[in-house]
């Protein structure tokens, strides 16, 4: 996280404080911003008062502020909160609204032509990474519009993440980037977890082959990080809950069937995490997906 010259504070409104979104706007009061939050539970809110943020009664209490951060849960939340509650509308005239969330292309895309049709200005800019990396401002942004607008809200994204990507003019295309590495983060999961069952057979450990592979030709945050999870069995407290896996791997496969793409792999992943949350491991973490191939008790 790089904090800013105080005599460039920036009002920002920030909707949505789930585990990455209080981690994200904790940055923002930490970096000396000026930061409205807004959540439907209070607890998440009152922590950040507790750091100095301001508390919002209502979404649309944040709507006026210069910059705009919305990190809420899923479509349903988004559209609920952004269109129904009529937040969009109440936008200011000169002020950016930068959807961090992980929704549907089709999503994406209704809010893109709503912004227009009010002469308002939309990014999407979806971020990779867990808690951790939340909390440390690491994450990797995935920024997506008009290329000034981009620039315009740079001084906030430098606060959240150590690298901004820009994938396109369309703010979809962050969306649909943002769905294509979920997809890949799960298929590695399943991988790995066919993997290791199969060397387990075999004799090999658990903990030994993860080793090997992540210190090979599998080097790289997934393989360490969702591996050393693995090795461990150890599935809480969640980073990233299962069910948003699935719900991401469903995203992706709806985008796909709208553009005509096959993706056979993503219909095997979508139902062997069904099937997990349907077992009750939707609240673990998605490497909890490996456990379907272990086949042992967790």
């Amino acid at each position: 996280m790089r904090p800013l010259d105080p005599l460039n504070t920036l009002d920002i409104g920030f909707l949505g404080l789930g585990t990455m979104g209080s981690a994200m706007a904790a940055n923002l009061v930490r970096a000396g911003h000026r930061v409205c939050v807004w959540n439907r539970s209070a607890e998440p809110v009152a922590a950040l008062v507790a750091r100095g943020a301001r508390r919002a009664t209502t979404p649309t209490d944040v709507a006026q502020t210069k910059y705009l951060i919305s990190m809420l849960a899923d479509d349903k939340a988004a559209r609920e909160v952004l269109l129904d509650d009529a937040v969009i509308r109440r936008l200011a005239p000169d002020g950016v609204h930068m959807s961090m969330s992980t929704i549907s292309v089709a999503l994406a895309r209704e809010l893109t032509a709503a912004h227009t049709s009010l002469g308002r200005s939309y990014l999407a800019a979806p971020v990779l990474g867990r808690p951790d990396l939340a909390a440390s401002g690491n994450l990797t942004i995935l920024a997506a519009g008009a290329a000034p607008l981009i620039a315009r809200a740079q001084p906030v994204l430098n606060c959240l993440g150590r690298v901004t990507w820009p994938v396109g003019d369309e703010p979809a295309q962050a969306n649909a980037v943002k769905l294509a590495f979920n997809v890949m983060l799960a298929s590695a999961i399943e991988a790995m977890g066919e993997a290791t069952a199969l060397v387990n057979a075999h004799g090999v450990r658990t903990k030994s082959f993860i080793e090997l592979l992540t210190s090979t030709l599998f080097q790289g945050p997934v393989y360490a990080t969702y591996g050393a999870l693995l090795a461990e069995r150890r599935y809480r407290p969640a980073g990233f809950k299962l069910s948003l896996g699935l719900k991401d791997v469903r995203l992706a496969l709806e985008a796909s069937d709208a553009a005509h793409v096959h993706m056979p792999f993503a219909n095997i992943l979508r139902d062997h995490l069904s099937s997990a949350v349907q077992r009750g491991d939707g609240d673990l973490d998605l490497a909890a997906l490996a456990e379907r191939a272990l086949g042992s008790p967790r």
